[in-house]
């Protein structure tokens, strides 16, 4: 058996439709191509998944959708993360009533807490629940940046269980694979850099790609997992181009566009959230066509 959280997990976008409701016919639909890809774990109701315009009452039925639609084949990592200590523990117990399998947990944004802030926020959520956390480190996004010292703390906490590393500095990411225990899950947070990371130490990838690729992420992941790393490099090597257009603009807007492309979804946002640029939408394209991605129609 996997262990739990390791491999490919995908940041699961949230469609929605034209009137930009939840799309829960598309929420099923887009977990099941991914289960049937090969995907090791879902990560629904992230940065990703648009999570700052999802109301409480979307996320639950988000996880209740994927959990129905699993049937426990993969384990849901919900994301439950907010500046609002006591908020995050209430959404993650009614996320656990609805069948998570764990959380995903990002560092408070905008008030910019302490290290020991950091700390106590994370152990109240422990506290509070025995189901698995991975923390989310993204300075680039909440302005605070989770340090090797305070994580290292937080991996003696035993149902915090992993990080999410995108920090983007890959001494940072080499150092907390050095500083924390060997059963701690140190998982790559940006796509490009998920081989690099799996090289020192790492044990996969909360992947924005493999909402388009989802099998060709598993094949690179689990190729590195071999340590059959020219394999790995090979698939990377042809999918990287894809991993990088996904930042063209801010994360979701490419794959959200990529993904109505190749004929998964609408392509409905929520703002601040809006449609990609004419010249980006050119780029994201382009890379599409490059791996016959794109839906026949628009080729």
């Amino acid at each position: 058996m996997r262990q739990a959280f390791t491999g490919v997990g995908t940041a699961l976008v949230t469609p929605f439709t034209k009137s930009a409701a939840l799309d829960e016919a598309a929420v099923r639909r887009l977990g099941r191509r991914q289960i049937d890809a090969g995907i090791h774990f879902l990560c629904p109701c992230g940065t990703t998944g648009e999570s700052p315009t999802l109301t409480d009452a979307e996320k639950l039925r988000i996880v209740e959708i994927l959990v129905a639609e699993a049937g426990g084949r993969v384990p849901i990592l919900a994301g439950a993360g907010g500046y609002n200590t006591k908020e995050v523990i209430e959404l993650a117990r009614e996320m656990e009533k609805r069948g998570a399998s764990g959380f995903l947990s990002v560092t408070p944004y905008y008030n910019k807490p302490t290290q020991e802030g950091l700390y106590q926020h994370y152990k109240a959520i422990a506290d509070s629940t025995a189901l698995p956390i991975v923390v989310y480190n993204v300075p680039g996004r909440t302005g605070v940046n989770l340090e090797i010292a305070t994580l290292a703390r937080l991996a003696q906490i035993p149902n915090i269980v992993g990080v999410k590393e995108a920090s983007g500095n890959v001494t940072q990411m080499v150092d907390v694979c050095r500083s924390v225990p060997d059963s701690f899950l140190v998982l790559s947070g940006d796509d490009a850099l998920t081989l690099p990371l799996m090289s020192v130490g790492g044990r996969g990838i909360i992947s924005v790609a493999s909402n388009e690729i989802p099998a060709e992420m598993a094949q690179m992941v689990e190729a590195a997992e071999r340590n059959d790393f020219a394999a790995a490099r090979a698939v990377h090597d042809r999918i990287v181009a894809l991993m990088q257009i996904n930042f063209i603009e801010a994360n979701p807007v490419p794959v959200k566009a990529a993904m109505a492309a190749m004929g998964l979804l609408e392509e409905t946002y929520r703002l601040p959230m809006c449609p990609p640029k004419p010249e980006s939408r050119e780029k994201i394209l382009k890379a599409l066509k490059e791996l016959n991605l794109v839906k026949p129609a628009l080729v």
